[in-house]
């Protein structure tokens, strides 16, 4: 990855108090590098909510942040409020998780050199409603188009409506989703595991890949 750091200046479409100060930047270099803890608690924060329920800790959290430093195509971008990180959306070449992806996308005969992944969205709930959401999508979708891929992609976690730990006020991301032209690609599927909150160790889970063309 290049040194440069591209900020997008005041965030389009706000107009509110909350969004006074926020920016949004493309993290490259050292600036990715001074990033990653900060990137890893709110990982940990957020998905520890909701669906993913993740019991995350700090050393899985450096490992697998690894990735971005090595992947010269990979992207971390952050939004800010003044020097605070408080949000973060991630993306790869899917090639960089062949081992884990290959075989669920073997069936749709899609090249994974087409495929840019979109690894993660996660931001303070403070934060939501902004439309920040939507300019971590942009910019990751930018970011493929630079690569010359032809489609998007991200998984999500699937879990059962009963489930005892789902809030009565939820709100599922499937509508912000389809807006943004994403859709459910039938029978292809990841397996993770991971330690719950409510859980003494880890289980499986099964996580739909959505897709849209770009």
């Amino acid at each position: 990855m290049s040194r440069e750091r591209r900020e997008t200046g005041p965030l389009p479409l706000l107009s509110t108090t909350a969004a006074a100060g926020l920016r949004v930047e493309v993290l490259t270099g050292e600036a990715l590098d001074a990033a990653l803890d900060d990137v890893a608690r709110l990982r940990i924060s957020v998905f520890r909510d909701w669906p993913y329920l993740y019991d995350g800790s700090a050393d899985y959290e450096r490992a697998y942040l690894e990735t971005y430093r090595q992947s010269r195509d990979a992207v971390l971008i952050g939004a800010f409020d003044g020097a605070r990180l408080v949000g973060a959306a991630t993306g790869t070449p899917m090639e960089d998780h062949a081992e884990d992806f290959a075989a669920p996308f073997a069936r749709t005969g899609l090249p994974l050199t087409d495929i840019f992944y979109c690894a993660e969205s996660v931001l303070l709930p403070e934060y939501r409603g902004l439309r920040i959401g939507h300019l971590f999508f942009d910019m990751r979708e930018d970011h493929a188009r630079s690569l010359g891929r032809s489609y998007a992609c991200f998984c999500a976690v699937r879990r059962p409506d009963d489930h005892p730990l789902r809030p009565a006020d939820h709100r599922p991301l499937g509508p912000f989703w389809k807006k943004r032209g994403y859709a459910p690609l039938p029978g292809v599927e990841a397996s993770f595991r991971w330690k719950d909150v409510d859980m003494p160790e880890e289980t499986a889970h099964v996580l739909q890949f959505w897709i849209r063309e770009l």
